[in-house]
């Protein structure tokens, strides 16, 4: 099956087929709280594509049909996770670690915010780098136990994964869609093409 046809939000002026509805509703039949659903329709709204995984297997499949259908099998990749570059070392992603050079990020994130339907993030992800200098395509694995409801719980999830030192550069992204305009509403905000590899772990 086509990457596109399990994103959510990928093309919202086709009709899906009755395959799309049930894979959107697989998700949403597993979610064993609220909060999963909540997140999915408000990361739907700013404009994540979500691919749900049951297994690695799925994520790694579907991680390579993301490669193939945006051209990036042969363009590199900001990696800034060592633990995440050891997990997909078997792609052979060309690889780096300067911004500058880089067409797509793949990473991390902290904990995914129902709230709003964003992603926190902070220096484990990204160091020291503003969301701005980093590349405009994103690719994100995360799993469903780094669910939260508020910024102030995934902040908090931080505090307690930190026991020596709380990690800097800490922000959300929830902008999704490239916006081609410049209006004052938009300002200061880096919005991505972001991929979202959602492992189920509970």
């Amino acid at each position: 099956m086509s990457v596109f046809r399990k994103i959510f939000g990928s093309n919202p002026d086709t009709s899906k087929s009755k395959t799309d509805e049930k894979d959107q509703n697989k998700f949403l039949d597993s979610a064993n709280s609220p909060i999963d659903e909540t997140f999915t329709i408000n990361f739907n709204k700013n404009g994540g594509k979500f691919l749900y995984c049951e297994t690695i297997n799925e994520v790694q499949d579907f991680l390579q049909d993301i490669l193939e259908e945006n051209n990036w099998i042969h363009k590199k990749a900001l990696i800034l996770n060592t633990q995440l570059e050891d997990k997909f070392k078997h792609f052979n992603l060309n690889s780096t670690k300067k911004v500058e050079d880089a067409d797509f990020l793949l990473t991390t994130c902290e904990s995914l915010i129902a709230s709003d339907g964003s992603l926190l993030i902070c220096s484990n992800q990204i160091a020291e780098k503003k969301l701005i200098e980093l590349p405009e395509n994103f690719v994100v694995f995360a799993t469903t136990s780094q669910f939260v409801t508020t910024i102030s719980e995934g902040l908090q999830s931080i505090k307690s994964k930190s026991k020596t030192k709380i990690p800097s550069n800490i922000t959300t992204i929830k902008h999704f869609k490239i916006n081609e305009s410049n209006d004052f509403l938009s300002y200061g905000s880096s919005s991505k093409n972001l991929y979202l590899l959602l492992l189920e772990d509970l």
